[in-house]
């Protein structure tokens, strides 16, 4: 049976990718630091997903196991060594801390000619060129000139839905009918994994700028104005007139982007939005606002959901995105005791004045527009 390594055993790691590649006929190696998931895992080589609809659709998902990618990690590599296939769900922050696993991973499997395919399926833009940067730095050149040859790092673009959720068995996960895994084609079409639920595409960056502006951007104004209209759920913060207003008016303006930027059909992206706001909507993946708008540091930053849009809409446009604006001024009222980069961006408002704080988070400008309109909006807002 194939190998494939998937960092991540979360909830998104077994109820999305590792569910797709179990079923493609791979065995799946996750590779974790949750001791408890690692040893059920290893207990039952199997677990349970079931979709958040109406019928309660349950499947099963075997051949796997699972090692600890810090205490295992020989056994690690040599298992990266004889893979067809390493895939992560771990988040951007930790992209950065697989290199050296996955490096060593490589100059073992020199021996061989086999290919391997690395791919990060996280939500993040170049996802898996940037761990192949960091992956690169550890190889010597004749390491880099065997990479370039048999292992390829193809981007790709990921949506699933995942609703915070507790059940009886530790492994269970239930996850949202829709989901979507694109994947930019490797230069050898022959060597790709054939998985079924991925999808390649011979260039990646629309689906990422549709799914990260307008899924992740979505979500996050929903989060962050159902926080602020003390609404707890996104279920019902998107179901409020004065939410949905602000969700749809923040996604017409980067369709409005999308659609001058990769000529959309503006009838298929009206669609699109159409659909994603309607998985906000699904009573059986209503999420907390407060989890969904965790890490709003991340999520301001200047190359995420709200600031990429927002200035790539004024060079479009020559025009300040007002509801994008709103949005961000949202974000950073966000307050969440449990949350690190909420309290950290609260005290670093408090202490250093809202103006320093949104060059420093966001990376505008003071004096420009956009900064003003961010500015301005966060006074405003109650």
């Amino acid at each position: 049976m194939k190998t494939a390594v998937h960092f991540g055993a979360g909830n998104i790691g077994r109820g999305f990718i590792g569910w797709l590649l179990s079923a493609a006929g791979y065995e799946v190696v996750f590779a974790d630091v949750n001791q408890r998931i690692i040893d059920a895992i290893n207990e039952k080589n199997e677990y349970r997903v079931i979709l958040a609809n109406e019928e309660q659709e349950s499947f099963v998902v075997n051949h796997v196991r699972a090692l600890n990618s810090e205490v295992d990690k020989t056994q690690l590599i040599r298992e990266i060594s004889k893979a067809e296939i390493v895939t992560t769900a771990v988040g951007p922050t930790i992209i950065p801390y697989l290199a050296d696993t996955i490096a060593k991973g490589i100059k073992l499997r020199m021996i061989t000619e086999q290919p391997l395919t690395v791919i990060a399926c996280e939500n993040m833009i170049g996802g898996s060129s940037i761990l192949k940067e960091r992956v690169y730095q550890l190889l010597d050149e004749k390491e880099r000139e065997y990479a370039e040859k048999y292992v390829a790092f193809p981007d790709s673009a990921v949506d699933r839905i995942v609703p915070d959720q507790q059940h009886e068995d530790l492994l269970t996960v239930t996850v949202e009918p829709f989901y979507e895994w694109v994947v930019e084609e490797l230069p050898d079409m022959t060597l790709a994994p054939k998985i079924p639920g991925m999808t390649y595409v011979p260039d990646l960056t629309p689906y990422i700028e549709r799914k990260l502006f307008t899924v992740n951007t979505g979500h996050a104004v929903t989060a962050y104005f159902g926080y602020i209209k003390n609404i707890d759920s996104i279920e019902d913060a998107i179901h409020n007139e004065k939410v949905l207003f602000i969700v749809r008016s923040a996604l017409e303006e980067t369709g409005a982007l999308l659609e001058k930027k990769f000529r959309f059909s503006h009838r298929e992206h009206q669609e699109y939005i159409d659909k994603i706001i309607d998985r906000f909507k699904n009573p059986y993946v209503s999420d907390y606002v407060i989890r969904v708008g965790r890490s709003p540091i991340r999520k301001i930053g200047e190359n995420d959901r709200f600031i990429q849009p927002a200035r790539q809409f004024v060079e479009a446009f020559n025009e300040t995105p007002k509801a994008l604006a709103i949005a961000i001024a949202a974000a950073l009222k966000f307050e969440n005791p449990s949350d690190a980069e909420a309290c950290a961006l609260q005290e670093a408002i408090e202490a250093n004045g809202l103006e320093a704080s949104i060059e420093q988070y966001t990376g505008l400008k003071p004096y420009t527009k956009l900064f003003e309109k961010v500015k301005e909006s966060y006074y405003e807002l109650i």
